[in-house]
C-alpha cells in the first residue's frame, strides 16, 4: 500500500500523544502500547477514509478512542485489581520528589469518572481546542467545557491543591490542572 509520506509523518508524529491518551484511558502501559499499535494500523488500513486538510491528529485520537470504548466492552467482566494492592508488587518505590508527585497526581486522574478525565486530557495536555475534544468525544461542546471544569476542580480537591505553586513544576500537570485553552 502506498501511504502519501506527509500523511505517513503526520501519523508518526502522533504516537508519542496518541500513547499519553492510551494510558490515561487504560491505565495500563501495555494496554496503552496495544491500543495504539492497532490504531496505526487501522489508520493505515483506512487512510483513503481521512480527508486531507482536516485534523489527523484528531481523526486519531478518534481511531483509538473508539478502539478503547470497544475494547472496554469486551473486558467489562475481567477483575480489576480495585485497591492496586496487585499493582503495587509489580512497581519499584519512587526515590525522588517528582516521581512521588506524579504518583499522586495519576492517582486522582485515576479517580476521575472517565468522561472527565478523557477531556480533560485532550484539552489540557493533549492540546485539542474544547471544539476538537467535542468532536473526537462526539459530544457538545459546552459538554467538554463542563467535563474539563469539573475534572480540573476534582483533581485540585484530591490534591490538596490551593494555588499552581503547590504542585510540580512541569507543564504538562500545570496545563492539565489550571489549563492553557481558551
Amino acid at each position: 500500500m502506498n501511504v502519501d509520506p506527509a500523511l505517513r509523518d503526520q501519523i508518526l508524529a502522533a504516537i508519542p500523544s496518541l500513547r499519553a491518551f492510551a494510558i490515561s484511558l487504560s491505565g495500563n502501559v501495555d494496554r496503552a502500547d496495544d491500543l495504539v499499535q492497532e490504531t496505526i494500523l487501522r489508520a493505515f488500513a483506512n487512510i483513503h477514509s481521512f480527508q486531507p486538510g482536516t485534523n489527523m491528529p484528531a481523526w486519531l485520537f478518534t481511531i483509538l478512542r473508539n478502539l478503547f470504548r470497544s475494547e472496554y466492552r469486551k473486558r467489562r467482566r475481567e477483575v480489576e485489581d480495585a485497591d492496586g494492592g496487585f499493582a503495587e508488587t509489580l512497581k519499584s518505590h519512587p526515590d525522588q520528589i517528582g516521581r512521588v508527585e506524579f504518583q499522586e497526581f495519576r492517582a486522582a486522574l485515576a479517580q476521575l469518572p472517565a468522561e472527565q478525565r478523557e477531556a480533560l486530557i485532550l484539552v489540557g495536555a493533549s492540546g485539542f481546542s474544547y471544539e476538537e475534544a467535542a468532536d473526537i468525544c462526539e459530544c457538545a461542546v459546552g459538554t467538554i467545557k463542563s467535563r474539563v471544569n469539573r475534572a480540573r476542580s476534582r483533581l485540585a480537591k484530591l490534591l490538596q491543591v490551593d494555588s499552581l505553586d503547590e504542585f510540580g513544576p512541569d507543564h504538562a500537570t500545570r496545563a492539565v490542572l489550571i489549563g492553557n485553552d481558551s
